[in-house]
């Protein structure tokens, strides 16, 4: 056997879908083998993917081993004569392990090769080369030196600013991602390190390589698409800790003296300054962010009231008291109605932002023409206070963004524009994809990988010129009649606005990622649910609430209208306290938007009576119910069975 490729899985299993679809394809009239290792993945990525790979070696693990563990498992098993350690959220051309075992044959003191690493939008991911980590380097990196002067070769040593991505080089740190080293090698030096669960095992393996006498080699000469930000969260507190303690173990195994006195304590600084950094962005993000924009909404009707005393209103002087209770009414309606217009969304929008500020405007001069004659003001007070607010929070949110606190994605509108690159035939089954989830109406048409450009917009060699005259943001790569390799070498020149997707023909999934930083994104077959979507989850909820409220409010007439009362006035406080929802699933599913448990389920019966239809049956119930969802139809069933709601 030639070649031995081994990938651990956990939970990613639309990525590895594509993955396997190009290793396939790199490895055709090679002698290969492909070991997929899965960590007890939850989203039964074993059954979604044999089925389709019979030629693919799985191993079930029964518990999440980590990546070293995983990987030496799947060692265990390969009989190649090179081993690849691949990561799951890749794709690889057809060249890329021909060219790289002929480098091996060229090159005989090489101990392992890592490549040259894109992101999901052909980005060079610096990571492709490195060097071992020492106090200096941490320093450098930890306190910002490397990202301000990224090619010199003292403050940028840790990934080796200074060489040139596009040549050779010998390097000392490969990336766990995709490194490839002879079974002889391995033999000698032993696999991974088992202590490290994720993170520092590919320092390690590496460190061991080059102390046995080989040279480590970064490949210049073929490059892989890498996501990694499916892999790979590292804003969270979870990744902090796991990143610096690995490099803790790392220094304790292979550094002594003071050296590993002044790298431990550099490392537990860093643990420290990167989890506050992680701490605060994670409080604004979830709890902070509604508090701060009331701190700037609070100050921008203060700031306004003062102005229009001082300059324009000058023979009129408000109440102190009137004041203390009617700004922070505002600002109570401002932030509940941008809310429900989404500005705090997971993905921040510009668009967002204006929406919800015209839209709290005209609620509070709406809710301002209510007011008894004593207490009013102006209302230039409060529509250019909510000026003043929405430029306020606008410069909060850009330094935010810079700050990567928060996460802006242009493109992320629900009008997002798309074409799709393939064949004919390739096009109708992304279609198909796209229509299952719910996306088919973005699609613009087909982009045409040959001469045969009959009912197509454009040529894929032409694709820059058609974004002049063509409004589209994303582009999928049918790869099938196109090549890996000629995708890849396409996506490096398309503009960084422009979101890039792959689909490997005949498969069933649709991936991308906008940014190393940030999650991947897959379409399936079990994409396009619109209960899913913010703002149908929050009218839910927003339903629920006034529902509850009104229920409870009248509750004397239900006493006679409704069976059970006693229950019904139950449920009516478990719904208000979030326990319950009106209408949900007849079964919850996890591969389902989560709900919270059922007072009426879809199909229009109580929660707590037994349903007589299978069990598939019912999932499909719950599937509709969930990928056409209208708040409409809540209501129509809650009116319909209204009698029944006590159970």
């Amino acid at each position: 056997m030639q070649l031995s490729i081994i990938i651990v899985n956990y939970n990613v299993r639309f990525f590895l879908e594509q993955c396997l679809c190009s290793v396939q394809k790199a490895v055709t009239g090679m002698e290969a083998e492909l070991i997929v290792v899965d960590n007890n993945s939850p989203d039964d990525s074993l059954t979604y993917l044999q089925p389709q790979f019979p030629g693919v070696h799985f191993i079930a693990s029964a518990e999440n081993l980590g990546f070293a563990k995983a990987c030496n498992l799947g060692l265990q098993q390969a009989t190649g004569q090179y081993i690849v350690f691949l990561n799951p959220d890749t794709i690889v051309p057809e060249d890329c392990f021909r060219s790289c075992i002929r480098f091996f044959e060229t090159h005989p003191q090489a101990g392992a090769l890592g490549i040259k690493m894109l992101d999901g939008k052909g980005r060079f991911l610096k990571e492709s080369k490195r060097a071992f980590p020492s106090p200096m380097t941490s320093l450098f990196k930890l306190f910002g030196l490397a990202t301000l002067f990224p090619s010199s070769k003292t403050f940028s040593k840790y990934h080796l600013g200074h060489l040139n991505e596009n040549e050779d080089h010998e390097v000392d740190v490969l990336a766990g991602a995709f490194m490839m080293i002879p079974k002889e090698v391995l033999n000698k030096v032993g696999g991974f390190d088992e202590t490290f669960f994720m993170y520092g095992e590919d320092v390690d393996l590496s460190y061991r390589i080059q102390k046995a006498g080989y040279t480590n080699y970064y490949f210049a000469g073929s490059h892989i698409i890498h996501f990694k930000g499916e892999s790979t969260r590292k804003g969270t507190m979870n990744y902090v800790r796991m990143f610096y303690n690995a490099m803790s173990i790392f220094v304790r195994k292979h550094y002594g003296g003071s050296r590993a006195g002044i790298f431990h304590f550099l490392i537990h600084l860093a643990i420290w300054v990167r989890a506050a950094l992680s701490a605060l962005g994670q409080f604004v993000r979830r709890i902070g962010l509604p508090l701060i924009d009331a701190g700037l909404i609070l100050l921008s009707f203060w700031l306004m009231k003062n102005i229009w005393n001082q300059y324009v209103r000058t023979d009129i002087e408000y109440e102190n008291r009137l004041l203390w209770i009617a700004f922070p009414a505002y600002t109570v309606f401002y932030l509940i109605t941008a809310y429900y217009a989404g500005l705090y969304d997971r993905w921040y929008k510009w668009t967002g932002l204006v929406r919800s500020t015209v839209m709290a405007t005209i609620v509070l001069l709406a809710a301002y023409a209510l007011l008894p004659e004593q207490y009013r003001f102006s209302r230039g007070i409060i529509l250019f206070g909510a000026m003043l607010a929405f430029l306020l929070i606008s410069s909060l949110r850009w330094v935010l963004i810079q700050t990567k606190v928060l996460t802006s994605n242009k493109e992320k509108e629900e009008h997002a524009t798309t074409v799709i690159a393939g064949s004919p035939e390739e096009y109708l089954q992304a279609v198909q994809l796209m229509k299952e989830a719910g996306l088919q109406e973005r699609i613009l048409g087909r982009i045409a990988v040959d001469d045969n450009k009959e009912g197509a917009i454009g040529q894929v060699n032409e694709l820059n010129k058609l974004l002049s005259v063509i409004p589209f943001r994303e582009i999928i790569f049918c790869q099938g009649q196109l090549s890996y390799a000629s995708s890849i070498a396409i996506v490096k020149t398309l503009p960084g606005f422009l979101k890039i997707k792959f689909h490997a023909a005949g498969s069933r999934s649709i991936v991308g990622s906008e940014s190393k930083d940030t999650s991947g994104e897959a379409l399936s077959t079990e994409n396009g649910f619109k209960l899913a979507e913010p703002g149908n989850r929050r009218i839910k909820r927003l339903a629920d609430i006034i529902i509850s409220f009104l229920s409870l409010a009248s509750f004397p007439v239900h006493l006679l209208l409704v069976k059970k009362p006693v229950s019904f006035f139950a449920n009516c406080l478990a719904v208000l306290t979030a326990r319950k929802t009106w209408v949900g699933y007849i079964k919850n599913e996890q591969k389902l938007p989560a709900l919270r448990k059922a007072v009426m389920t879809c199909n229009g019966f109580p929660a707590v009576q037994p349903q007589q239809l299978p069990d598939e049956s019912l999932y499909k119930l719950d599937y509709w119910y969930a990928r056409d969802y209208e708040p409409i139809y809540d209501l129509k069933l809650l009116w319909r069975r209204y009698r029944h709601l006590g159970g």
